[in-house]
């Protein structure tokens, strides 16, 4: 258990795992068995369905077909459940970060969501002294956790998203994700446009993210040998030829299925204003 109480991790299970989007199927027939704590990589082609899994996965994309438990959560019927308790890094689309935005307005933007919609009522009522220390440990362990040195940044906490390198763009990505200390997190395009350099320190991290207790489930092309992997590749030509169009339709579509599931507020979505109004931005 962590600080707060709360099981480490999540076991993730699945069996005839699919989804079907309105140009057929992004994937199908997939089988999942890891235990909480594993390092959980998806791999496959681009346009196999990888990225459709990774939000099936954490609650964003209803399935079709087949059973998964992810936590002890049933899916497709606990899905608000599971998104309370799991968390998406470096999706595009989903979690782009603003390019005008410094590295410290992400992180306090981020602080104050969760502190709003993640903490409870109880944690808004305590004194702003308790508030605040709060919000610097989360962010100072998350950075911690994704391996993100603001002092060796160009402008330090001030460095612009636009001047980031890759590797770092995707570390705060995944800061920002563990601000909430979630049980699951669903990283994207891990290996993308990376060098062998790049793609064995992002895996370094991502092992020890799944060390310290939290789930990891990552979208590559190519997945390290000491991983549970799991394959979208495309069993037929059929499912070759249509599973590309499915996945980037359904993509664009995932916050509408998404609002249409259920009624939970999206901290990602419409109440970002309020939070970068209260961290002085307009």
């Amino acid at each position: 258990m962590d600080a707060d109480g709360r099981e480490d991790g999540a076991a993730v299970s699945a069996a005839g795992f699919g989804l079907k989007g309105p140009r057929g199927w992004a994937f199908r027939g997939v089988d999942i068995d890891a235990p909480a704590g594993a390092l959980v990589a998806v791999e496959g082609p681009s346009g196999s369905g990888r990225t459709c899994l990774l939000l099936a996965l954490t609650g964003r994309m209803r399935p079709s077909e087949g059973t998964a438990r992810v936590g002890g959560l049933r899916l497709p019927k606990q899905m608000a459940a599971l998104r309370r308790v799991s968390a998406l890094a470096h999706v595009p689309g989903v979690t782009d970060l603003d390019p005008a935005l410094t590295v410290a307005e992400h992180l306090k933007e981020r602080a104050l969501l969760q502190r709003r919609f993640g903490g409870g009522l109880r944690g808004l009522l305590r004194p702003r002294a308790e508030r605040v220390t709060e919000a610097k440990l989360r962010i100072d362990s998350a950075l911690t956790a994704a391996g993100l040195d603001r002092e060796s940044l160009p402008k330090g906490s001030r460095t612009a998203v636009r001047d980031l390198e890759r590797t770092e763009a995707l570390r705060l990505s995944l800061a920002l994700a563990l601000i909430g200390r979630p049980r699951l997190i669903g990283v994207d395009d891990t290996d993308l446009k990376l060098s062998d350099a790049e793609r064995v320190a992002v895996w370094e991290q991502l092992r020890s993210i799944a060390a310290a207790g939290t789930t990891v489930v990552a979208v590559c092309s190519e997945a390290p040998a000491d991983t549970i992997v799991v394959s979208t590749a495309p069993a037929r030509a059929e499912a070759e030829a249509t599973s590309k169009g499915a996945s980037e339709e359904t993509v664009e579509k995932t916050s509408e299925k998404t609002d249409k599931n259920d009624d939970d507020t999206d901290t990602d979505g419409g109440t970002t204003a309020d939070a970068l109004a209260e961290a002085g931005r307009s």
